[in-house]
């Protein structure tokens, strides 16, 4: 096999991108099981605490999810009490999803995680914006 094979592992790009973004998760994992949340639901929150209420469509939009991962993660959030689905009154065929004040109350606990997340990565704070940029890029968005 020669270097520039391209199905060498050390020549895709994607095998990085996964690694990575499977041990930042785990990073999470221990931190966000404190306040009996999942990075998933984690992610969740942080788009209802910026928005207070979203439809479930946007909400996957936003977070690269379809439907089919959306709904259960939803149903469980709900169970729990940290956000309430409603039909829209406008359009029935809509959901709205509200965070309620139990979600809210997570808020300032999750604040020390992006701190606790932030140490843990060996990049300084330019490196974090470029390959923050970077991603954001692959994933066909403009911040």
């Amino acid at each position: 096999m020669s270097d520039d094979d391209p199905l060498l592992l050390r020549n895709q790009l994607c095998f990085p991108l996964y690694a990575c973004s499977r041990q930042v998760i785990r990073g999470y994992t221990p931190l966000l099981e404190k306040l009996d949340l999942t990075y998933t639901q984690y992610v969740v929150l942080m788009v209802l605490w910026e928005e207070g209420s979203v439809n479930v469509k946007t909400l996957g939009e936003r977070l690269f999810l379809d439907s089919g991962t959306l709904s259960p993660l939803l149903k469980g959030m709900e169970k729990k009490g940290f956000i309430v689905r409603e039909r829209s009154e406008e359009d029935s065929r809509v959901v709205i999803v509200s965070v309620t004040d139990k979600g809210n109350g997570l808020r300032s606990d999750a604040e020390k995680i992006h701190s606790d997340m932030a140490s843990c990565l060996p990049l300084d704070k330019e490196e974090a914006a470029t390959l923050y940029r970077l991603l954001y890029k692959i994933l066909g968005r403009s911040l």
